[in-house]
């Protein structure tokens, strides 16, 4: 079967430029405000502070990967109720989805000293009702005194307005804005979790 140089090319292409967005976002992205994550969670952690990572959809799989790491390389006490799929769906099923993680935040007794993480590409929008999960978690953080930090790909968003502490993801081809977001979601978080300031156990490899 005879190749399609044509189509080879223009693949090479959207890769090499997927690529050079990444390098782009890197070189755009704010480390001051990372910097500042990194104070907002050392002080969760000395003052014995708990965190909580929120997200939905790749965002909920990053929380639950974040998790693994703020507990086993930085010693913070760390959750996120995507974990618990038995209490998530149940939750989902008997009370809706918009409550179900602010009633999890409620039993686990959020309070001054702990801080939510949102994770998430929009960070949710009250007036078109999108990831209204989020948004009544932010305000119950902000009810009960606990620190609200994030990293979204959206500036218009409820999180990047009402958080503390935001790392925006800057956009560099809004078709890309989900994968690029979600991607450095990742970075960033491995980027906190081997800060000097914050890690406290080597990782194996």
């Amino acid at each position: 079967m005879a190749s399609d140089d044509t189509g080879s090319v223009s693949r090479i292409e959207f890769i090499k430029s997927f690529f050079e967005e990444a390098s782009q976002i890197c070189a755009q992205i704010d480390l001051n405000e990372i910097e500042k994550l990194v104070q907002g969670l050392h002080e969760i952690r000395e003052t014995g502070g708990r965190l909580f990572f929120l997200g939905v959809g790749g965002s909920a799989g990053n929380a639950g990967h974040a998790v693994n790491d703020f507990r086993k390389l930085c010693g913070i006490e760390t959750y996120t109720p995507t974990d618990n799929v038995s209490e998530l769906t149940a939750r989902t099923n008997d009370e809706g989805w918009e409550t179900v993680f602010v009633e999890w935040l409620k039993v686990s007794k959020l309070c001054k000293g702990d801080a939510i993480f949102i994770l998430s590409v929009g960070g949710g929008n009250a007036e078109k009702n999108v990831s209204a999960n989020l948004i009544s978690s932010i305000k119950l953080a902000k009810n009960c005194g606990a620190k609200v930090f994030g990293i979204v790909g959206r500036e218009d968003g409820y999180t990047y307005k009402e958080a503390d502490v935001c790392v925006l993801i800057p956009t560099i081809n809004d078709s890309l804005v989900t994968p690029h977001s979600e991607a450095f979601q990742s970075v960033v978080w491995h980027c906190l979790v081997s800060h000097p300031d914050l890690q406290v156990n080597q990782t194996k490899w």
